[in-house]
């Protein structure tokens, strides 16, 4: 039987995906020519690092209204998403956006049924907001991928 996790094994991992994935855009972001690209990862990058700072925050108990028990038990299928494939420097370009797009996805999964465990409250916005960033994320980076926007990159 899987181990339950608590929500604040859940907020610890998804911190921990959330600095990830702004890393992974800094490096993206070095990595591209076109500025339109390099100003989309800076983006992301930043808005990565807003909801890094936020989780870090509840975890703190700065956020009283509409938080949760973080010792609460979350439904386990939700932690899938801390459970994803790494993004080794080998990959090619291609397959960064695809598993980047794919990671976006589940953080909205996350954020979304996060919100919808939460009461009414300043958490629950905050959370609702992180899904529909997330999504936005994951519909740039598709849309960075199909404009083909990296032209002059090496294919790695």
């Amino acid at each position: 039987m899987l181990r339950q996790l608590t929500l604040r094994e859940v907020l610890e991992g998804a911190i921990q995906k959330e600095i990830m994935s702004r890393f992974l855009y800094i490096g993206l972001r070095q990595r591209v020519t076109n500025q339109a690209s390099r100003d989309a990862f800076q983006s992301l990058a930043e808005q990565e690092e807003v909801h890094q700072t936020i989780l870090q925050d509840y975890l703190k108990g700065q956020y009283k209204e509409g938080s949760l028990g973080l010792e609460m038990v979350v439904d386990y299928k939700i932690t899938e998403y801390l459970n994803e494939p790494e993004i080794s420097p080998s990959i090619k370009m291609k397959d960064i956006f695809f598993l980047a797009a794919e990671r976006e996805k589940s953080a909205h999964e996350l954020f979304n049924y996060l919100a919808v465990i939460h009461p009414a409250g300043q958490m629950k916005k905050f959370l609702e907001e992180f899904a529909y960033q997330e999504l936005e994320h994951k519909h740039r980076l598709e849309n960075l991928y199909i404009e083909d926007a990296l032209p002059q990159t090496d294919g790695r």
